[in-house]
């Protein structure tokens, strides 16, 4: 079972399927086509057994059947015994997601027949292609009125879907965010431009531009219900509140006295730059936790790594509020840190946020990898530009420009900092520069190795303060002829 739920659950995954694998079952029927004995036979045992990947799916669909008879007296699936039994967590996942088998099997009741339920509930398992999941949910979200359209509640109501899918779980209890109906809305903004609908594609298009991995979970938290709940369901397991079997990771930051003080990192916004930065800054900084026995806590071992897609190893390296503003302060506390790292810049009412995919450095030329990028976070979301060699970083080369910037244009860059560090222009737009906090997001020994180096220069400092010349030494030294020629050939106490 466990095989079969991690080839279903593939596609939610960081990289595209080919769209084009065909179910276990069918391979096997499809590879029987010599003319042997062994393989006719094959083929008709497979004809006359559902392939294996599909008898969770049969197991689900009988027993919500039998309790939508015993406690509806309906012979078929009800909404109330789907949301009870299956998404219990999640009503408003539940009833989108009924409503959506409703409208696809085009049934004429309220309730779904057998039948519908198992040939719906298998195509979700199916998918493997990214662009055909992330469709997939946008239309099971979209307009009662009309299922080629989706208006701004329904974008809402899915993203917010995943956002409690990866808060839910955590072994504190769950956490919230008092930011997050802000952090919804300038998603929701910046894809709908303040329109109230708009049509499937165009959503589609735009999450597969700027957040389609932010739609992930929620696919996978439904193919691990899908394809485990029967096990719960059978021993009369009712789950209210218990996360259905799911553990997942570590919370989002480290919690500390730093942390609280950070105003530009809430927990909606780390989950939204989680979803949306390349993965390279959301890899996880230690390994998921482990069942602690049983077979049934398996499979939700590997789930714990796929679901919870926000970090837990992000690191606090630099805040202008609590230790100073200005190019030296950001030098100090973010070179030789030896990682990606996320430079968050509230100027007025917008947050921007520079991904840089390697250590900084001061260079007259632009730098960086494939992993670098520019966000906007307020007003409205949006990737700017994403791409190799558009950081810029100089404070002491002659005859280059100062200061830092970000894009892959050098004339005309969309992001400038001057080297005073008090203002920034944005897309050719000037702002005072408020606030600027830099984050960490390497492992555990990249942040040691920063703090070694550092201390190493604090004692190479002190070293060289206590220097003691001999007098071989000091006739050669260059101190000596600076003297002489401000005439002062004599260097004691006496000769002055």
């Amino acid at each position: 079972m466990g095989n079969n739920h991690s080839n279903e659950t593939k596609g939610g995954g960081e990289q595209s399927g080919s769209g084009t694998s065909t179910p276990r079952g069918s391979q096997r029927g499809a590879g029987s086509r010599s003319g042997s004995g062994g393989d006719l036979q094959g083929l008709a045992e497979a004809k006359e057994k559902p392939p294996l990947s599909l008898v969770p799916v049969e197991k689900l669909g009988k027993l919500l059947v039998q309790r939508s008879q015993k406690e509806d007296g309906i012979n078929g699936v009800t909404e109330k015994s789907f949301t009870k039994y299956l998404f219990p967590m999640y009503p408003e996942l539940a009833r989108q997601f009924f409503k959506y088998i409703l409208r696809a099997g085009k049934c004429k009741n309220k309730h779904i027949p057998l039948s519908t339920f198992r040939q719906h509930c298998e195509k979700i398992l199916a998918m493997l292609d990214d662009a055909m999941i992330i469709e997939t949910y946008v239309r099971m979200f979209g307009a009662e009125t009309d299922e080629n359209m989706i208006t701004q509640e329904g974008l809402r109501s899915l993203l917010y879907t995943s956002y409690k899918l990866s808060m839910d779980h955590y072994p504190e209890g769950p956490q919230t965010c008092l930011m997050i109906n802000k952090t919804l809305s300038t998603v929701v903004n910046g894809c709908f431009n303040k329109r109230d609908m708009h049509s499937i594609g165009f959503v589609v298009r735009w999450l597969e531009e700027h957040c389609h991995r932010l739609i992930f979970p929620v696919h996978r938290y439904c193919v691990h219900m899908l394809a485990t709940r029967h096990r719960d369901i059978s021993s009369s397991v009712e789950s209210s509140g218990s996360g259905a079997g799911l553990e997942l990771a570590t919370p989002v930051l480290e919690r500390g006295a730093w942390q609280a003080a950070s105003h530009l990192l809430p927990v909606s916004v780390a989950w939204l730059l989680a979803g949306t930065a390349p993965p390279l800054y959301s890899r996880p900084g230690q390994p998921p936790p482990q069942p602690h026995g049983g077979g049934g806590l398996a499979s939700t071992a590997w789930l714990a790594r796929l679901v919870c897609a926000v970090p837990s190893h992000w690191v606090p390296l630099y805040a202008s509020r609590d230790h100073g503003m200005g190019a030296n302060r950001f030098l100090h506390h973010t070179l030789a840190y030896k990682g990606p790292t996320l430079v968050l810049i509230q100027a007025e009412e917008h947050l921007v946020v520079i991904c840089a995919s390697q250590e900084w450095k001061e260079t007259h030329q632009y730098w960086g990898g494939p992993d670098c990028a520019l966000l906007q976070i307020h007003p409205t979301f949006s990737i700017v530009e994403k791409g190799p060699k558009m950081l810029y970083l100089n404070t002491s080369i002659r005859g280059y420009p100062k200061g830092l910037r970000a894009g892959s244009d050098p004339r005309k860059p969309l992001l400038v900092i001057p080297e005073d560090f008090d203002s920034i222009q944005f897309q050719g737009v000037p702002y005072p520069l408020e606030t600027i906090e830099v984050w960490g997001c390497g492992d555990q020994a990249s942040r040691e190795v920063q703090l070694e180096i550092k201390k190493w220069q604090v004692r190479e400092a002190e070293r060289q303060r206590h220097v003691k010349l001999s007098a071989a030494d000091w006739i050669e030294h260059p101190d000596r002829y600076l003297l002489e020629l401000a005439g002062r050939p004599q260097y004691n106490n006496s000769a002055s």
